[in-house]
């Protein structure tokens, strides 16, 4: 299967307190192979209980709520190649005063996760400044509606409809029209993502593993951070996509992959990435 690579940098300067124009991936008009199939979802277990030596994902059905396999249609758009970091977001915080991104104890025991509230400490934010040495790392800590905020912010300054992507576009760009169960093939391959499988067990600059490129040129499209997107999943709850790098297996990490979050979270896994009308609309 041919791989080809729709790879527009836009690095224009001079767009005010935004700094330079985030990066983007080109994605075409047309059909791709969204959601997946029982042989799909039957490796992605198999993938999960040789990691993690027991069959909790299977039990609880992870995959078993996926949308099945079906072409999609999407119009023309640009995605950012890697999600937004903290010094791309920082800009947004210095410019109009938005809270930055840190949660509080009371509320990390209230989300009843998994991670100790200490580990959230490397990621929080102090003194409005992303933590030393992660300016490059996706931010994380940041709920549904301070995606949205950025995105707003991002577009008054740039002139440009930033917005989040829907799932169906956010999975098209991540694993392009064939319906590849990674973005860069069929075979789960773990020196490709920044999950749980190789370590380092924390968030990497971003876009930094180019091996893991989906055929439009996304990357970090599995495993580093999950995704907000645009597309709810009930009443105060939308879906994320990608995996993390707490996930290993990594069924969790394809792109058919689809859980749901609620929208308030700020959580140490989840960040996000933009979308935007194709170069020369706005």
């Amino acid at each position: 299967m041919r791989r080809s690579i729709f790879l527009i940098a836009v690095l224009v300067a001079g767009c005010g307190n935004a700094g330079p124009m985030p990066s983007v991936v080109a994605v075409p008009a047309g059909e791709f192979i969204m959601g997946s199939g029982a042989s799909e979802r039957e490796a992605a277990y198999r993938l999960d209980e040789l990691a993690y030596g027991h069959d909790v994902t299977r039990r609880q059905g992870w995959y078993d709520r996926e949308l099945p396999s079906q072409r999609v249609e999407t119009q023309a758009y640009g995605i950012m190649a890697r999600p937004v970091t903290n010094a791309q977001y920082a800009r947004f915080v210095a410019a109009n005063g938005h809270p930055a991104p840190d949660v509080g104890e009371a509320t990390w025991a209230a989300y009843g996760l998994v991670h100790p509230f200490a580990r959230t400490r490397r990621h929080a934010w102090r003194d409005a400044a992303p933590p030393p040495g992660r300016g490059g790392h996706p931010v994380v800590l940041v709920s549904h509606a301070d995606a949205e905020a950025y995105a707003a912010w991002l577009a008054k300054q740039t002139g440009v409809a930033w917005r989040l992507p829907s799932e169906p576009e956010w999975e098209k760009a991540a694993r392009g029209v064939d319906g590849w169960r990674f973005p860069w093939g069929d075979r789960f391959e773990p020196d490709r993502l920044n999950s749980h499988d190789k370590g380092p067990f924390d968030t990497t600059q971003a876009g930094e593993l180019v091996a893991g490129a989906s055929p439009f040129g996304m990357l970090d499209a599995a495993g580093q951070v999950y995704e907000w997107t645009a597309t709810a999943a009930g009443p105060a709850r939308y879906i994320v996509k990608g995996g993390s790098w707490d996930d290993k297996g990594c069924g969790v990490c394809r792109p058919a992959a689809r859980h749901s979050r609620p929208a308030e979270i700020r959580h140490i896994l989840i960040g996000f990435r933009l979308v935007r009308p194709p170069v020369g609309q706005q």
